[in-house]
């Protein structure tokens, strides 16, 4: 069916931060680029108006025949795209879905404005060059952008024609997946998030209703009326120093009769995984739980302390 100009510049003003335009001229995977990217921010929707009718002139005119061998030109406005949407992935990877390797994210937004209109780049080279680039560049998310934009460039060529085009039901299925694909990850860091954040609104009542408890304790121990401890009391000190080794054994995973290689062994493991830099979609949890770490390895790798139970 012929599309109308009319149509494409009404989806164009109604939905096109969105990609509906693009998605009505049979152009997929720049209506996924746009929705990912809310009209390239902004910028490439108005930019849009002006390749409107080429496009409907294309989207009308007869089947692409096939350009096998031949390299399309090098488009500025394309390499641009590639080094912006790579940043942009890897920094949305970083920031909010911590177990996918920004390299990765970074490459396959280089690959999906590589793959824009009839174009296309050699993968496998993409995806070596993101992760080549991040070691070298130490986790540069733009130099490692800038190094994938730049071979995804040379390997540039056409795709060929697909003839006959898919069904719209398929393409609004490929379409969604590629959404809840790039959706999903952030949507359940968001969830984890917003539940570790209820969790310490949840238990902040508790905790200050015991604060006065503590404070008021703590005065009659300095005022030596009542013992238990730490140094208050017969045997205080060696109950309260076996409670204390007893809770860092449980906070590092260790039994009694550990050794000093395993407490530093268990102490590094449990660093790595809870550290604030990694779990920046936890963090109030990830810093408790780093601090009692800390807290922790101290208590049982102190000068001359045993670790045994």
């Amino acid at each position: 069916m012929a599309k109308s100009l009319v149509v494409a510049l009404g989806l164009w003003a109604l939905g096109g931060l969105l990609g509906l335009h693009h998605l009505y001229l049979g152009r997929d995977r720049h209506a996924l680029l746009w929705i990912l990217t809310l009209g390239g921010f902004g910028a490439g929707w108005l930019w849009d108006l002006w390749h409107l009718p080429g496009w409907v002139a294309t989207a009308n005119g007869p089947p692409r025949p096939p350009q096998s061998g031949a390299v399309p030109t090098l488009s500025p406005p394309r390499v641009a795209g590639q080094l912006l949407v790579g940043a942009y992935f890897g920094l949305v990877a970083a920031l909010g879905v911590p177990w996918v390797p920004p390299p990765l994210a970074v490459a396959l937004g280089v690959l999906l404005v590589a793959s824009v209109g009839d174009q296309g780049t050699n993968r496998p080279r993409v995806l070596v060059a993101a992760f080549l680039s991040s070691l070298l560049f130490q986790g540069g998310l733009l130099p490692t952008s800038l190094a994938t934009t730049a071979v995804a460039a040379w390997h540039r060529r056409f795709d060929p024609p697909r003839d006959p085009p898919p069904p719209l039901s398929a393409r609004l299925c490929h379409l969604g997946l590629g959404v809840a694909a790039f959706g999903a990850p952030l949507a359940w860091g968001g969830v984890s998030g917003a539940l570790g954040v209820a969790g310490t609104v949840l238990t902040l009542p508790l905790r200050v209703g015991v604060l006065p408890l503590r404070a008021g304790w703590a005065l009659l121990e300095g005022l030596g009326v009542v013992g238990g401890g730490p140094e208050g009391g017969r045997g205080g000190a060696g109950s309260g120093a076996n409670e204390r080794r007893r809770r860092a054994l449980e906070v590092l995973g260790l039994r009694g009769g550990c050794s000093a290689e395993d407490v530093q062994r268990s102490y590094r493991e449990l660093v790595k995984l809870w550290h604030p830099d990694h779990n920046r979609h936890r963090a109030r949890e990830a810093e408790r739980r780093f601090i009692e770490l800390q807290e922790a390895y101290e208590e049982l790798a102190g000068p001359r302390r045993a670790v045994g139970g």
